[in-house]
């Protein structure tokens, strides 16, 4: 990323989960800096909802109103740095994305930052999915699980652990036909 906008877009767009028209839409007055939170107007319900974000998103925001100041209340936070000053839009984004997959040899979109985060979220053992669903805002829940990947390594390790894991010896009260034991619970 080539500058200080560029970096803290990433930033909110990796952590937040936030769609790439919610996040552009944006202005002074939809962030909440001490709840690490940025209030965006849901593609879905179009209500203004709140998304959590990392605290290096803010770290990067800061930096980034340092260098161009803080817009107008009502005006979009985030202004394009070429001709003149107005509203970043979803192309020109869409832009700083080809030019870092240029320089990089990707082929990232915006769509897969989102991607990113949520991928992130629900693999990360912190979260659950039904918390990830709400952090997305998805309206249904197997739109969220896609974002589920199992890694292999996980499932060795914790097939070892369950196979290491002593067998736990069974007592039953005395008085019982051990015959009748073990017709009922296997031998």
């Amino acid at each position: 990323m080539e500058c200080e906008r560029d970096r803290a877009l990433l930033e909110f767009y990796v952590s937040s989960g936030a769609r790439a028209e919610e996040l552009l839409g944006v202005g002074i007055g939809d962030l909440d800096w001490a709840g690490q939170k940025v209030y965006v107007i849901s593609k879905g319900t179009r209500n203004r909802q709140a998304v959590p974000a990392s605290s290096q998103a803010f770290l990067r925001l800061a930096s980034y109103l340092d260098e161009i100041g803080t817009p107008a209340a009502g005006e979009s936070l985030w202004r394009t740095r070429r001709g003149l000053d107005r509203p970043m839009s979803y192309w020109a984004m869409r832009r700083v994305i080809q030019r870092a997959n240029e320089a990089l040899g990707t082929n990232w979109t915006l769509h897969d930052l989102r991607h990113t985060a949520a991928s992130r979220m629900a693999n990360g053992g912190k979260l659950t999915l039904p918390e990830v669903q709400a952090v997305l805002r998805h309206a249904n829940i197997q739109t969220t699980s896609r974002y589920l990947a199992v890694r292999i390594e996980e499932i060795f390790d914790k097939l070892a652990e369950h196979y290491n894991t002593p067998r736990v010896e069974r007592s039953y009260p005395s008085g019982y036909n051990a015959d009748d034991i073990a017709a009922v619970f296997g031998a």
